[in-house]
């Protein structure tokens, strides 16, 4: 009997290898680009803070909570709506005091992915962007991380959480709050969008126009920076990020139309004239939905972003019939949103924690 069982088990696995062969070899040209770019089913993770559904459902509390922000008033889904496209579809975010920022809120769908973190890149971690918004005057205004981490344990339900999640001496801290803020947005990825079954095989997954779209982004030569699994430029280890120069090509009517100069982009972080006008390259992940375009938001529509991109960044002038298949391409990229609960925040007893 146990023989007999092991052969039949020995044919199973043969005809499974057998028909992911087959599937394989049935894959066009293009399919067999496009697997380099299918985005896996989970969200790397740094060895210092691995995966806990205790650090996880912590961690979507933190980042509903408008008691992060010095008045109450703004979370970190205030700019990146998990309920919607990860971003605010506004030109730039709201901070406290309804302050507005300089650049456009990025999508925190598929952040995991990419080796840097903000439009200049300067945070090197999902952990290290979780602590700037707490402190910016512009955005959640807390005086220091001190202030946060003494707001979030004066709450008596978030103590009992954060000793859960985090065993040992001192579990609030500012650095337990940022590793559970990131371990929830790991979980913010947009597996099974069309593009990724027609990747995997599924012919029919995309439109004729959308491949015919794929196809012209590897001709123009778009994916030379929009590549890899995030369409964000290749893999790199964390903490090394993937920048290009925007606008490269100046000579055209955009760049005055749309402001492209005026943000000098990361060398507001490093001081280096060579740094001048270069940004993280942003990921294409679900771009149909996150208008408007750049990092200053002043793009209204994708189709605008797409004519903006092939003249600034290639010299290129595209016709319609060009930018209608990268639309549909770029909307093939649309994936499968995780669903959404809204977390019972922890609340207080008889007292306000944001006095005005």
């Amino acid at each position: 009997m146990k023989s007999r069982f092991k052969k039949a088990i020995a044919i199973i696995s043969f005809i499974a290898a057998w028909d992911v062969s087959a599937k394989a070899r049935d894959l066009s040209p293009d399919q067999q680009l496009a697997k380099a770019f299918a985005l896996p089913l989970k969200a790397p993770e740094p060895e210092t803070n691995k995966y806990s559904k205790t650090k996880v459902d912590l961690g979507a509390k933190l980042f509903f909570d408008p008691r992060l922000s010095l008045d109450g008033t703004v979370s970190c889904n205030s700019c990146h709506n998990v309920m919607a496209s990860g971003s605010d579809n506004r030109p730039v975010s709201a901070g406290i005091k309804g302050q507005l920022g300089g650049r456009s809120a990025p999508t925190v769908f598929n952040a995991a992915f990419l080796s840097v973190q903000f439009w200049d890149g300067r945070a090197s971690s999902l952990e290290e962007q979780a602590k700037g918004p707490l402190t910016n005057p512009m955005e959640m205004g807390m005086p220091d991380h001190g202030a946060v981490v003494s707001r979030v344990n004066s709450i008596e339900e978030y103590k009992a959480l954060f000793a859960k999640a985090f065993p040992g001496p001192n579990p609030v801290s500012i650095d337990n709050i940022a590793k559970a803020i990131a371990s929830y947005e790991r979980t913010l990825i947009t597996p099974n969008s069309p593009f990724d079954r027609w990747a995997r095989g599924d012919a029919k997954a995309m439109s004729e126009s959308a491949k015919r779209g794929f196809k012209k982004m590897n001709e123009v030569g778009c994916t030379s920076c929009h590549s890899g699994v995030a369409f964000a430029g290749p893999s790199l280890p964390e903490g090394v990020g993937f920048f290009q120069k925007f606008p490269t090509f100046e000579n055209n009517l955009y760049v005055s139309k749309y402001d492209l100069k005026s943000d000098l982009g990361r060398a507001k972080v490093t001081g280096n004239a060579s740094d001048e006008h270069m940004f993280r390259v942003p990921t294409l992940r679900n771009v149909a939905t996150t208008a408007p375009y750049f990092h200053n938001g002043k793009v209204p529509t994708l189709s605008d972003a797409i004519r903006v991109m092939a003249k600034t960044q290639l010299n290129r002038e595209l016709n319609d019939s060009e930018v209608n298949d990268i639309f549909s391409f770029l909307e093939s990229l649309t994936g499968s949103v995780p669903t959404q609960q809204l977390p019972k925040l922890s609340v207080t007893s008889g007292t306000t924690l944001t006095p005005n």
